[in-house]
């Protein structure tokens, strides 16, 4: 009985959607929405992406920003997830470096250019609660900008993988954004590996499945390593 009543509130809350319209610099939100921050369709659906192969993977995006944020190597960045992150599973971060000569607000970063930056994944013991999921309900999720990633212009792609209907494959639900920045004080890294949206993840990649029973013992995100410089 647990487990159905279980399901029938996953089911109520399955629109309890959200998307990420803000940057936070330094402590700082953005003054309003999309201004660092590539406007998504989702931005009043709310929808996720659930088709891993869609171009939509890249960016979700309708239009770009008119801005970009400037933030030091070694500094949080944390983006706004409105209303909050309401469904469990991990939030990664890739970037992708804008190729010299290239502007920030207009350029597609299509191909192999994303190194992944960070990750917010599960804590054992294995549940679908908040002391497995530690971006689970928080209003905001952020990474540190490697110290030692070259100094330019960057796309950042922020993604939460909502694992609430994920039991059989194409249930995973995405949200994303990207975020126009410039990093400063870099250093002299190679990021890597380098990896495409769409193209990076396959719909049955263990990472995208989630079963409530039984419960699974460990759980490894999708996507490649993160890059530590």
């Amino acid at each position: 009985m647990q487990f159905w009543t279980s399901l029938l509130l996953l089911a109520a809350t399955a629109e309890a959607h959200y998307h990420f319209p803000r940057l936070i610099v330094k402590g700082q939100s953005d003054a309003a929405d999309w201004v660092n921050v590539r406007q998504t369709k989702n931005y009043q659906s709310n929808a996720g992406v659930t088709d891993v192969n869609s171009g939509d993977m890249r960016c979700y995006q309708m239009r770009t920003a008119s801005g970009f944020a400037t933030v030091t190597a070694g500094e949080e960045l944390g983006f706004v997830a409105a209303s909050a992150v309401t469904h469990f599973g991990p939030v990664q971060f890739y970037m992708a470096r804008v190729p010299d000569g290239a502007d920030v607000t207009t350029w597609d970063p299509a191909g192999n250019v994303w190194f992944k930056a960070g990750s917010i994944t599960a804590v054992p013991p294995m549940g679908s609660g908040e002391s497995t999921w530690p971006a689970y309900n928080k209003k905001s999720v952020s990474f540190t900008i490697p110290s030692n990633v070259p100094s330019g212009k960057y796309l950042v792609r922020v993604e939460s993988i909502a694992l609430h209907q994920a039991q059989s494959v194409g249930g995973a639900q995405i949200y994303l954004s990207c975020a126009q920045i410039e990093v400063t004080g870099g250093g002299s890294g190679t990021p890597g590996p380098l990896v495409a949206f769409p193209g990076a993840y396959e719909a049955t990649d263990p990472g995208l499945r989630w079963s409530y029973y039984p419960i699974p013992t460990s759980y490894t995100a999708p996507g490649p390593a993160v890059w530590i410089g």
